[in-house]
């Protein structure tokens, strides 16, 4: 109990929290992406289309974002470039779909975004794919 309020830190501790937000965001995002997945059809016509590049290549991008690079967090597999696509998406979340409102509608995606830096800038932590790749 004594090491929980220590302020030493180590790696392995690092690596722990790593690995509690990679499954945290990464298992909370992947249903986002999924019911998008799901429901591309109905979707496809009526989604957001800030880069003006079309709504049905515009949802597409979510989806990759939301449910694939989440399932890649989970693993641990291309940790910090899943994290790119994902910071993208809840920035326009953020400022399109929510209008910038990080404390009402937008908390969530404000949330996300947050914690998908973070782990672009801590990485993966030793528990990953990503570790046994670069041995």
């Amino acid at each position: 109990m004594r090491k929980l309020f220590s302020i030493k830190y180590s790696d392995n501790v690092i690596s722990f929290a790593a690995l509690i937000l990679r499954f945290g965001l990464g298992g909370l995002i992947i249903p986002h992406g999924y019911n998008k997945l799901m429901n591309f059809a109905s979707m496809s016509s009526k989604f957001a289309d800030p880069f003006h590049i079309g709504s049905t290549t515009s949802l597409s991008m979510s989806i990759f974002a939301e449910f694939f690079c989440g399932v890649f967090l989970v693993l641990g597999l291309f940790t910090r470039l899943a994290c790119i696509p994902l910071i993208i998406n809840m920035s326009v979340a953020v400022v399109v779909a929510h209008k910038g409102d990080i404390f009402d509608t937008g908390e969530k995606a404000t949330v996300f975004l947050v914690g998908f830096i973070a782990l672009l800038f801590t990485g993966p932590g030793k528990v990953s794919i990503d570790r046994f790749i670069t041995k």
